[in-house]
């Protein structure tokens, strides 16, 4: 049950495949924005985590005409390399004996099929399917900051792009902690929550179960009734920033 916050709205650079703390996300939003006007930087943007027999395995999208500064919806897929096929064949050969390894590759086929003019597209198509395979979206609005009119950086962006969508709670990952001016959002009316991952474990092939893989992994092992598996909460500022930080924060 999604708790009583208010309207809530989650501001968050598009990830490719993400893992299922995202979808966490999407599940405690009212509105989550793709934060795609941002500066790319090395991270989950173009690449994602799937399980194998032989441990852990990188899918990566293949990036061209790359250049310092550019943002997440000026970065460009290299389609000169069949990229497609090699992720479909290596998420084939890892999950063969998942029991719903078809829904997964279905999933994938789909995205893959839609054309794309960059890689925020393609990044943000693949949790939109994510989203509607576990029914999530129907109570969530999904918007792209690029195709809106406010400018700026920091916290005060942040802040007016809540504005705009009328939040009465803006829920980030624990990286923000280290940046984030919460005072200046209650200025405005609105609270600040992190997100307290659920990380809720699931049989999974190949060994001990991680929750740092793509969302694709619960489809493939669980099929719908996933969702269910898709949990988190929200945490007050306050409460969240007086822990110790966590060995490793996720978005």
């Amino acid at each position: 049950m999604r708790e009583s916050l208010g309207r809530t709205v989650v501001v968050s650079q598009p990830m490719y495949f993400p893992w299922v703390g995202q979808l966490e996300q999407v599940r405690l939003a009212d509105a989550f924005v793709f934060y795609d006007d941002v500066q790319f930087a090395r991270g989950f943007f173009n690449r994602v985590q799937i399980k194998t027999a032989g441990g852990i395995r990188w899918m990566t999208v293949p990036l061209r005409d790359q250049h310092r500064g550019q943002l997440i919806s000026e970065t460009q897929i290299d389609e000169r390399v069949d990229w497609r096929r090699s992720h479909l064949d290596a998420f084939r050969q890892a999950y063969a004996r998942a029991p719903f390894l078809d829904d997964a590759v279905t999933l994938m086929a789909d995205v893959f099929a839609k054309p794309v003019a960059n890689l925020a597209e393609l990044s943000m198509a693949s949790t939109l399917a994510l989203a509607h395979y576990f029914e999530l979206e129907s109570a969530c609005d999904f918007l792209r900051s690029s195709e809106g009119s406010i400018e700026g950086h920091g916290t005060r962006r942040l802040i007016d792009l809540c504005a705009a969508e009328h939040a009465k709670q803006y829920l980030t990952g624990h990286g923000a902690r280290h940046y984030l001016d919460h005072e200046q959002f209650e200025a405005r009316g609105m609270g600040v929550s992190y997100i307290e991952y659920g990380c809720v474990s699931y049989p999974q092939q190949h060994g001990a179960f991680t929750p740092y893989v793509t969302a694709l992994d619960l489809v493939a092992n669980c099929g719908r009734q996933g969702r269910e598996l898709i949990g988190g909460r929200a945490v007050p500022w306050r409460a969240f920033v007086g822990r110790q930080a966590p060995a490793q924060d996720r978005k």
